[in-house]
């Protein structure tokens, strides 16, 4: 059985977290070569009856979806990680059962992340599509690029709101959730759920007797009874990173835990990397805008995070976007992914040519980092006064933000 790759999921609450702001973070571990795009979904209506072509399968549309800024790996449908214009993050984890994850196509976890945020405008309501959809459709299919194994997994989600957050995790069409309102929290690719369950399959405790799991005499223990193994030690090390951060932890603190290497959060590994990152302010007060902060680029140590905001008429980042191979996308084609297209967007080459420089040349290397991150804190610092100041803020001031950062960003690399 293929081992999950070890992404790290986190959520603050006050008073854990700076001035009443709710701070969302997510590394996503994928493999090395893979590719992420950063891109954004306006909201839409749609005609009844039309479907929704999804990485593997189509299902119903809804009359309405949501705007969405997704961070996804660039050959399929869903996300790793994303928001919505109501406040909603969602980020997806690959984990492994006792219960064999199928291969059948079906949904991805990663396109449940997308189907929860387009149709559902508080965290809750994004569970409720999650676990309506995967009741009605299941999950299954190649988690990765790769046409010579199918890697397949069960899916855990973190999802949040400006109020609360929910960690739902599943075993084919059965899961469990927990409501998060206070502290910190931190998912990997580990079960994490124990006894403190507040929502579930109406079956779920059915299912597990029948299959002699769990004989109905101790507390359930939703962990205990779908895990292989009893090791948390990967969460319990992400989680004290966090927790070291005391009552400030803030968009920089959520930042610098993404990049700690040691405590193992950021992922360099033989097999994988932090492909992507991404770090959400949302204020309780809803008169402040939530701002998202994507990395579009691998190794959030060497990248910078550059922040987003939504409003209307939001200027599309084709320099984040991947090359659209329509119908001709191996990754569409029976059988699949038997070829693999170069799918590098105009940030990652850039990218590319610094990581070069860093390791070739480096003073020159580390001379180029302090440059972004300079440019990073100004965008944190410009983006805090947002958030303290009385006024209420002009669109026209944002509607560029995160091109702009962008552009600004490449040319530093030129």
């Amino acid at each position: 059985m293929a081992a999950a790759p070890p992404s790290y999921c986190f959520v603050a609450f006050p008073p854990c977290s700076k001035d009443g702001l709710v701070v969302f973070g997510k590394n996503s571990a994928r493999p090395r070569d893979e590719v992420q795009e950063v891109v954004y979904f306006a909201a839409a209506y749609h005609d009844p009856g039309s479907k929704v072509e999804c990485t593997y399968i189509e299902i119903e549309q809804v009359p309405k979806t949501h705007a969405v800024v997704l961070s996804r790996p660039s050959w399929l449908w869903g996300a790793e990680m994303g928001a919505n214009e109501h406040g909603v993050c969602v980020a997806n984890e690959a984990v492994v059962t006792r219960e064999p994850a199928s291969e059948s196509e079906a949904l991805l976890g990663m396109d449940l992340v997308r189907l929860g945020l387009e149709r559902g405008a508080t965290a809750k309501e994004a569970l409720d599509v999650i676990v309506a959809l995967l009741e009605e459709h299941g999950q299954g299919g190649n988690y990765y690029e790769d046409g010579s194994s199918c890697h397949t997994f069960q899916s855990a989600f973190l999802i949040v709101d400006r109020n609360e957050a929910w960690i739902l995790e599943t075993s084919g069409k059965y899961w469990a959730a927990e409501k998060i309102t206070e502290g910190v929290k931190c998912i990997c690719n580990q079960l994490s759920l124990t006894t403190k369950i507040d929502a579930e399959h109406p079956e779920l405790r059915d299912y597990v007797k029948s299959q002699g799991w769990w004989n109905g005499d101790s507390d359930f223990n939703f962990s205990e009874v779908f895990s292989l193994t009893d090791d948390h030690l990967a969460c319990s090390s992400g989680r004290e990173s966090l927790e070291k951060q005391g009552g400030d932890v803030s968009a920089q603190a959520m930042i610098d835990v993404l990049r700690d290497k040691d405590s193992g959060v950021c992922v360099d590994s033989e097999s994988f990397l932090t492909t992507a990152s991404i770090v959400s302010v949302l204020p309780q007060d809803p008169s402040f805008p939530c701002i998202h902060y994507f990395t579009g680029t691998p190794d959030p140590s060497r990248s910078i995070f550059k922040p987003f905001i939504f409003v209307d008429d939001v200027k599309l980042v084709p320099k984040v976007q991947s090359p659209s191979f329509g119908n001709d996308d191996p990754a569409k084609k029976i059988p699949r992914f038997q070829e693999k297209p170069d799918r590098r967007h105009e940030l990652y080459k850039a990218h590319e040519w610094a990581r070069s420089l860093l390791e070739n040349d480096q003073d020159k290397g580390q001379k180029l980092m302090r440059i972004m991150l300079d440019l990073e804190r100004q965008g944190l610092e410009a983006m805090e006064d947002i958030l303290t100041r009385a006024e209420v803020l002009d669109p026209a001031e944002v509607v560029d933000l995160f091109y702009d950062c962008v552009d600004t960003e490449l040319k530093f690399f030129k």
